[in-house]
């Protein structure tokens, strides 16, 4: 099911939300960003999606649960491992989805992070045989509601952050045996990390090109090359009291450090980015709200509840990333009393200014939302960001469409911002 949908979501590729740009580069293109829901399915099979090439056709495919849509029109699906749709009043045992060749093999593998303290398993990809993927075990106990994929330690190979335990740490492949579970280090001591601890990431926040681990509490500083001790030093910072989702380390205003953002909670509203700021010889952060619990905190009334899943992409092409995330669905009121609110999906653009930056909030759709995972990716081909979402209304990919427009219709399209 094909629904197109023009939004108000019309920028100048040259950046021309910056007060300081000239008339000049005012006169250059404007385009026009609209985007076209389609549905690949009505069944809840999962809370996160992705996408890759898993057929080694040159053509990027999706994978949601239990299946793989092939792209260019998603119509044939193929089963990964045995389906069985889940009662969208309860969770699934699909909570995040990632892609990544595992074995080395030049095929696509698919990596599913299952309910918060279960197991984690890689289905190895097939070949194009027929039949459910080979399984192999990735770590037995993995906790967290935001498990990452990335390379902590920068051998090249992707780990798995997560805690377990009750410490936070990641989960390491022996490159020369992929089909064996993985080793876990831990990176902290014992402390109140459980299952349904929110709020995760991977970033270089003190711009040491290592990366470090982000968690709700502050964050964990990787050692330096050689240096023996036995946990990361932790630095404490209250990115949020009760956790939100996927949290990054990005340069947001441009002055050449890393910042950090994160939603406030993940069952509740609040979406916040931590400005890094001298503090001596250490590092302190300032907080600045993009959007709160109502919509006079947010300069252009934007508010949703839920933003339990967030994902950062260049969507506009003009080389500075953005925030895409929305409000996660529920079929009943659940931990969210306004949980049958519109299930909208947000970018918030990112606009360096006067030394700062501020968030302009564009909707990409207002009838999927985000489940524990969404991924933004080119998934057409085009150049541009689409959006892949998976949660208790199905799976979804939604493509961005661009075209240029005249000025006048860009600016009368423009988000209307309502206070300074």
């Amino acid at each position: 099911m094909r629904i197109s949908i023009p939004i108000c979501c019309l920028l100048s590729s040259f950046g021309l939300f910056l007060a300081s740009w000239s008339s000049a580069a005012r006169a250059e293109e404007y385009l026009l960003h609209r985007f076209e829901r389609i549905q690949l399915s009505d069944q809840f099979f999962c809370e996160g999606a992705s996408c890759g090439d898993f057929n080694q056709d040159g053509v990027t495919d999706i994978v949601s649960g239990p299946y793989w849509y092939a792209g260019p029109d998603y119509g044939h699906r193929q089963t990964v491992y045995p389906a069985k749709p889940f009662d969208i009043n309860g969770y699934s045992n699909n909570f995040l989805t990632f892609t990544q060749d595992i074995d080395h093999d030049s095929w696509t593998d698919i990596v599913v992070i299952g309910f918060p303290d279960k197991q984690a398993y890689w289905y190895q990809n097939p070949h194009n045989k027929p039949g459910d993927w080979p399984r192999h075990l990735i770590y037995p106990v993995v906790g967290n509601e935001s498990p990452t994929l990335a390379d902590v330690t920068g051998d090249g190979e992707p780990e798995l952050v997560f805690n377990t335990g009750g410490q936070l740490g990641y989960a390491q492949m022996d490159p020369n045996a992929p089909t064996h579970s993985w080793t876990f280090h831990p990176i902290s001591p014992k402390g109140d990390f459980q299952r349904f601890t929110h709020g995760l990431g991977v970033g270089d926040v003190n711009g040491d090109g290592k990366p470090d681990l982000l968690e709700k509490n502050g964050w964990w500083e990787q050692p330096a090359a050689g240096r023996k001790q036995p946990f990361w030093a932790f630095h404490p910072v209250p990115f949020a009291k009760f956790g939100g989702a996927q949290m990054f380390a990005y340069d947001f205003d441009g002055d050449g450090d890393h910042d950090v953002v994160t939603s406030k909670s993940a069952h509740a509203y609040g979406l916040s980015w931590f400005e890094q700021v001298p503090a001596g010889d250490a590092i302190a952060f300032r907080e600045h709200k993009i959007m709160g619990a109502t919509a006079a905190e947010n300069p252009y009334g934007v508010v949703f509840s839920q933003p339990h899943a967030m994902a950062l992409a260049d969507m506009n092409g003009d080389g500075i990333a953005d925030l895409v995330t929305g409000k996660r669905f529920w079929a009943h009121n659940g931990h969210d009393p306004a949980a049958r609110e519109p299930a909208v999906i947000y970018w918030f653009q990112t606009v360096r200014e006067s030394g700062s930056a501020h968030f302009i909030p564009h909707q990409i759709d207002r009838n999927s939302g985000v489940g524990t995972q969404v991924t933004a990716a080119d998934v057409n081909g085009d150049h541009w960001p689409d959006v892949v979402v998976g949660n208790k209304k199905g799976t979804f990919v939604i493509l961005q469409h661009v075209q240029k427009v005249d000025q006048a219709t860009w600016e009368a399209a423009q988000p209307k911002r309502l206070r300074p």
